[in-house]
This record gives C-alpha cells, sequence and structure tokens, in this order.
C-alpha cells in the first residue's frame, strides 16, 4: 500500500484510500488492546499513514483549515437590512478546524491522533467515491472505537419517544420503529416501574440485535476494533465521515444503517467523556437521522397508499338518464 500510494496514478491512490478504514481501524486497535506488546510489529501501518499524512501535509502548503462563523448580530443573505452595515471584517468570528501540520517522520505517540486524523481527513475528501465495503468498515470500527457495550447509546432517541408520547406527538424515531416492532409502542407496558425497566431492557436487547447483524459483536474485535480514546483531533474527521454516511445520496441503506448505530455509540461515548464539542454535534446527526428516517417512512406511506387507491376498481357508474317533458 505504501508504494501503491507514492504513485503519481489517481485511481491507485484513491484505492489505498479506500483501505483507510481498516488500516487505521487495526492499527488504533493494536495500539490500544491490552496484549500489544505480543502483536506484530506497527512500522508498516505506520508507513502508510505517515504517507497519507504528508500528502495531505502538503497540499495545505503549512496554512490552517478554517470555517467562518456566521455573525447572529448582522443580517443574513436572506433579509434585506434597513441599514446598510458597514464591513467590519474584525467582527467575523472564524473557527479552526485544524492546525497547521507539522512534519513528522514517525509516529509518536503524543502526535498519534492528529496524523491518523489527517488521514481520516484525506479519506473524507474523497469519501463520495469511496465503495461501500470501505465505509462499512469504518462504521463498523467507529462504533467499537466507542465501546459498543454502553446502554446509553438509545438514551436520546427514548428521551425524545418520551417526550412526544407525553405530548401526544406521534413520532417516528428510529426507536420507536423498534419499540414497535418489539410490541411495546405506545406505553402499552408502562403501568409500573417495573414494566417500563422491562421494556428498556426489550428495546436494548433489540438495538444489540441489530449492531450483531451488522458485526459488531465481541467475537471478531481484532477485526472490528476495540474501544481506543477519542480525543476532539480524531473523533472530529470521524463524525464528518459519519455525516456523510447517513445523508450521502448514493449511500445503500446497510450504510445509513451502520453509521446510525455508530453515531449513537459515539454518542454515549461523548455523554460519558463530557466532550461538548462532540455532544452536540453527534446530537445534531441523530435527530437528523431521525427525520430523515421519519420522512422517508411517510414518504413510502402516501406512495403505498396512492398505488392501492389507483389499484382498487371502482364501480361502473350507471348512465344518467335524463328526462324531457314535452
Amino acid at each position: 500500500l505504501y508504494e501503491t500510494f507514492q504513485s503519481s496514478d489517481p485511481h491507485l491512490r484513491l484505492l489505498v484510500l479506500s483501505f483507510l478504514p481498516l488500516l487505521s481501524g487495526i492499527y488504533l486497535s493494536r495500539v490500544h488492546s491490552s496484549d500489544s506488546s505480543s502483536l506484530p510489529s506497527l512500522a508498516g501501518f505506520e508507513a502508510v499513514l505517515l504517507a497519507v499524512y504528508s500528502s495531505e501535509a502538503k497540499s495545505r502548503a503549512g496554512k490552517p483549515l478554517l470555517v467562518q462563523i456566521p455573525d447572529l448580530s448582522q443580517p443574513s443573505l436572506y433579509h434585506a437590512p434597513r441599514n446598510k452595515p458597514v464591513d467590519d471584517r474584525s467582527r467575523q468570528s472564524v473557527g479552526v478546524l485544524s492546525p497547521p501540520l507539522e512534519p513528522h517522520l514517525a509516529v509518536k505517540s503524543t502526535k498519534r491522533a492528529i496524523i491518523v486524523g489527517t488521514a481520516l481527513d484525506c479519506y473524507y475528501k474523497q469519501v463520495s467515491q469511496m465503495p461501500a465495503w470501505s465505509k462499512l468498515d469504518f462504521c463498523k470500527f467507529a462504533a467499537a472505537w466507542a465501546g459498543q457495550d454502553c446502554p446509553c447509546r438509545t438514551k436520546l432517541d427514548r428521551d425524545e419517544d418520551n417526550h412526544h408520547e407525553n405530548g401526544n406527538v406521534n413520532g417516528n424515531g428510529h426507536i420507536r420503529l423498534l419499540r414497535e416492532d418489539s410490541g411495546f409502542s405506545n406505553g402499552t407496558r408502562s403501568g409500573d416501574g417495573d414494566e417500563v425497566d422491562y421494556e428498556d431492557d426489550v428495546i436494548k436487547e433489540v438495538v444489540v440485535v441489530e449492531m450483531n447483524n451488522l458485526g459488531i459483536n465481541e467475537e471478531n474485535l481484532e477485526t472490528k476494533g476495540v474501544r481506543i480514546p477519542l480525543p476532539w483531533e480524531l473523533l472530529r474527521p470521524v463524525v464528518t465521515i459519519l455525516g456523510h454516511c447517513l445523508f450521502g445520496p448514493l449511500n445503500s441503506q446497510d450504510v445509513k444503517d451502520s453509521a446510525s448505530v455508530a453515531v449513537r455509540c459515539l454518542y454515549a461515548r461523548a455523554s460519558h467523556d463530557l466532550a461538548p464539542q462532540a455532544i452536540l454535534a453527534l446530537q445534531s446527526l441523530i435527530r437528523l437521522d431521525k427525520n430523515a428516517r421519519a420522512a422517508a417512512t411517510t414518504a413510502a406511506t402516501v406512495t403505498t397508499n396512492a398505488s392501492s387507491n389507483a389499484n382498487t376498481p371502482s364501480k361502473a357508474k350507471k348512465p344518467e338518464i335524463l328526462l324531457v317533458s314535452k
């Protein structure tokens, strides 16, 4: 992979990038595993990661990645201000997504997250050209990195569903669909505290089954990753890639479902780590995912009803008889 990435052929470089989720996933899992001393050398993994990092650092030319944050005190593009504002560029808020990259000849433990995160930034630039299996590998590793055994991954879904039920609103969230499939929708089993706990246990079991169907289980940690530290330098590109996997128009449903599970696992991890940036970003992705699934369900229902109405035979109308008086 290292020699292939040095090629000038862009297609070969894309091929190497498609293996980046698998490579970075196995690398980070081996680094942070308990028996890492008995594992083979990781020099080959680090050589490829450093090659991708160096390529990205060269393309940035020593400049940071910046984003302009809109100033809410200024009129937006969609409103005509009464008084033309003075162009004050000093009031513009600029956020730093990634600082200037320094050259590195080796992967040090203090720079590992930045190097892998920068490599994932390079992957994100070409994510629309990545195959589905590569995105699935990334989603599975992301869920495993977060630690998929935490029941808090469904907390946001349960809280919002309870809010909708208390307000007599018919929510169509992802976990609400799981409740309906399990026969525990509309609070039919919430008569006392024991039954509510039983309902939550059923929801957790259904989510665990779904995760197992996606290949996220404890039997293959070597290929699916283990729980690792998630500093923001590493988590930020992970969140951006998962956002594409969730809402990319050409992504398959398997990719979207796997990304949905990974986002919820990372949200639970961020809640435990008390990482406000990650909590806000992942919470937004979860809500957008729930809204997108609800809209898709509604659209499918409308289409089904329309097709059934079109296929329903209608009774032939009797011919009208007009009585004409002479």
